[in-house]
């Protein structure tokens, strides 16, 4: 039976996070990013690197912690509550889990790197206005023993920095998952601001050359790779959306115990009691969601899609509610840039359409139930 209680060792994970989070991520540090133009702190990525993050997934063999997925949430949901800005999803997560799935001396290679903090990732799926990996009509045509990509993908998030992208194409016979350094001729990216102020790129593949070795997997069955890939993706963003909707809740407790009208404190105005209470329920029963899907992926991974797409829904729902309601009782000053509600509802906004939206996961779990 999946149990919903953090261990002592993960318990102890996410109060070392948020002190070192509080410390070297807070929110400001977002502004101060997006004010001096940049998308995320290398040095902090290696600061992560160092204390083992970027290798939460990757065996001890090659460099990791191997702790496993319920702990990559749990890290995943303290960075969302300062809205840490990194490449934890997209390497540590996505492409470890990926490369997790094939054996063979580069996969490993490549697992070192990403846990050493010296190589990070980005997952090159999506090419129309929603995530529907099973739609790809990027072409990767046979070249003699090579293969020749020809395309864009869009909204590929932590791409216009990324050293390395995991790139879906279509083959002869269905669609198989290329490993290719984000420099190689042919490729042209496309540098998108997105408005949390994060790294995502439109990317451009002409004629570009790839091999057999930069197959992960096998031809035309990527997604024995990269469906164990997006599932923990999917878990891992639903938890650090968690940690948003519980950020956004705890600034607005903030202001509603120091903020008065006509000299009494709004906090003890019944109406707004009633709403906070609501949105406290809703957060903890997403939190436990989040946690269901992580253990799932732990101990059931073939069997973990229902939860994780619930925990996805859920948590999209959630950081949406919480962050509408942050701005509201904020009153004005909810809508202003000096305040920072307003980063959070940003980044709630973009992550709900990451790895699927609401409607994606619903009509995913109503089949999953046969309705």
């Amino acid at each position: 039976m999946t149990t919903l209680v953090m261990t002592e060792e993960e318990t102890m994970l996410a109060d070392s996070a948020r002190g070192f989070l509080d410390e070297n991520a807070p929110v400001k540090q977002l502004r101060n990013l997006r004010d001096a133009g940049k998308t995320f702190d290398k040095a902090l990525w290696q600061e992560m690197a160092k204390m083992g993050w970027a290798g939460i997934l990757v065996p001890e063999d090659q460099g990791g912690s191997d702790m496993g997925h319920a702990a990559a949430g749990i890290l995943a949901r303290e960075m969302g509550k300062t809205l840490v800005a990194s490449p934890f999803l997209s390497s540590a997560v996505i492409a470890a889990t990926a490369l997790r799935q094939v054996s063979d001396s580069r996969a490993q290679e490549a697992l070192s790197a990403i846990a050493s903090g010296e190589v990070t990732y980005a997952l090159a799926v999506d090419e129309g206005p929603k995530f529907s990996p099973e739609k790809t009509e990027m072409s990767a045509t046979r070249d003699g023993n090579s293969f020749r990509l020809n395309g864009e993908k869009t909204f590929v998030v932590d791409g216009a920095l990324a050293d390395r992208l995991l790139v879906l194409a279509k083959t002869d016979a269905g669609l198989t998952l290329f490993d290719l350094p984000a420099d190689r001729k042919g490729i042209t990216r496309n540098q998108k601001g997105m408005i949390d102020s994060r790294d995502a790129a439109r990317i451009t593949f002409d004629n570009v050359e790839a091999t057999g070795e930069d197959v992960l997997g096998n031809v035309d069955q990527a997604m024995k790779v990269l469906q164990p890939a997006l599932e923990a993706g999917q878990a891992a963003l639903a938890a650090e959306m968690s940690g948003v909707a519980a950020g956004a809740f705890g600034m607005t407790v903030g202001y509603l115990k120091e903020r008065k009208q006509f000299g009494v404190l709004i906090g003890q105005f019944q109406a707004l009691q009633h709403r906070a209470a609501d949105l406290w329920c809703h957060t903890e029963v997403t939190a436990s969601a989040v946690a269901h899907a992580g253990r799932m992926l732990d101990e059931d991974p073939e069997n973990a899609s229902l939860a994780v797409s619930l925990a996805k829904a859920r948590a999209t729902d959630t950081a949406k509610r919480a962050v509408i309601e942050g701005v509201q009782m904020h009153g004005g000053i909810g809508m202003t840039d000096d305040f920072d509600m307003g980063f959070y509802m940003k980044r709630a906004r973009v992550a709900a359409e990451w790895l699927g939206d609401y409607g994606y996961h619903a009509e995913k779990i109503a089949k999953i139930r046969g309705l």
